[in-house]
């Protein structure tokens, strides 16, 4: 049987910080489910149909990665996928607490369910969703930090 992992977030936009985390959980697992979320009260840059998008483009060479579009429990996501881990990236100490309480609630809701860690790479650590979508705000170039999909997406933005 496939091990499959579920990678969560809402990819607002996609950076190479996660794709860096997806392709190294393909060393662990078969394959990788990237659950977009859609959460209106996060007030992302991109709709979630333009995130799913950009998040398969990104991939769309990989056949042993799929994007869907979630909204509710992730561990419900991870029973639609019969997924046994849910993958997680940390940069920096500061992100732990927050994932750990995570993955600590999603234990209390399915204990049959891991979570995995993934240290992100030097390259990336100081990468995040919010920094891009500032700097590409303000005209910085961004192209070195995020898939070449994303870019015009933040061009029109």
């Amino acid at each position: 049987m496939k091990q499959t992992a579920i990678y969560p977030g809402t990819f607002d936009p996609i950076t190479l910080g996660h794709v860096d985390v997806v392709r190294r959980g393909l060393k662990m697992f078969d394959r990788v489910i990237i659950g977009v979320a859609d959460n209106p009260n996060k007030a992302p840059m991109f709709d979630v149909e333009t995130r799913l998008a950009l998040v398969r483009e990104t991939f769309s060479e990989e056949k042993n990665i799929e994007a869907v579009r979630f909204s509710g429990l992730l561990v419900d996501l991870a029973h639609e996928h019969q997924a046994k881990a849910i993958l997680r990236g940390l940069r920096a100490a500061s992100d732990f607490e927050y994932e750990f309480q995570m993955a600590t609630m999603n234990r209390r809701l399915d204990e049959r369910i891991e979570t995995v860690f993934v240290m992100a790479r030097e390259d990336y650590t100081f990468v995040s969703s919010r920094f891009i979508r500032e700097i590409s705000s303000m005209g910085g170039d961004v192209s070195e930090l995020v898939p070449a999909a994303v870019i015009p997406y933040l061009a029109k933005k």
